[in-house]
């Protein structure tokens, strides 16, 4: 018995070295094609994904095989998410166990990357309104020079949370408001890609004490 057949379908027609992620998505799908090339007919063929990292989330890490036939061929199909948090343009392996019911055990890797999200976008805040934190979170779609500050209703500068590069991804940080008066405040995001090109967006937060 062998892996014959190893694919990972995320709409790409042919096999690539690194099979790239959308950024943040769901419903991409692992198919393995086990073929049982002996002339005995085996069962409960078990297929685990191994050491999957925490930002991959899998509906099964396992699948079985109840019957595989001899010269039959039957198919695992894995299904998974990918986090917001997961590291992007970072090369990545999955590995897969194939094991029969007599101990026998196949391996297969398969090398995938994350591409970085699709255009550049500032969250609202959570939660808001808050007392005495909140989580800003923001996502680039290149790697850059960031700027996150507070402004009071005056314009008046309060805090800098951010005044250095980020890589490509999803980000998040945390301002603790415990020395200042309840209010509304601006948190604008400031940021430079590596062309030079800056643009910057504002939203407003609730500080309710």
């Amino acid at each position: 018995m062998k892996a014959c057949v190893f694919l990972l379908t995320l709409n790409i027609a042919t096999a690539q070295p690194v099979h790239e992620l959308p950024f943040a998505s769901a419903n991409n799908t692992v198919e393995l094609a086990i073929e049982n090339t002996g002339s005995l007919n085996v069962s409960g063929v078990k297929v685990t994904a191994l050491n999957v990292p925490s930002w991959l989330k899998f509906t099964s890490t396992e699948q079985t095989i109840e019957q595989l036939n001899s010269k039959q061929e039957k198919t695992a199909l894995f299904t998974f998410s990918v986090d917001k948090s997961a590291p992007v343009k970072t090369g990545q392996t999955l590995s897969f166990q194939i094991k029969s019911s007599d101990g026998q055990t196949w391996s297969k890797e398969i090398r995938i990357s994350v591409n970085p999200p699709d255009q550049f976008e500032l969250f609202q805040n959570y939660p808001n309104p808050f007392n005495p934190s909140t989580a800003i979170s923001y996502q680039l779609s290149a790697d850059s020079k960031v700027s996150l500050r507070i402004y009071d209703l005056l314009g008046r500068e309060v805090a800098t949370l951010v005044d250095q590069d980020k890589q490509a991804g999803f980000h998040q940080e945390t301002w603790n408001a415990a020395p200042y008066s309840s209010g509304m405040y601006i948190y604008q995001l400031t940021y430079t890609d590596q062309q030079g090109n800056r643009q910057f967006h504002r939203k407003t937060m609730l500080l309710v004490k």
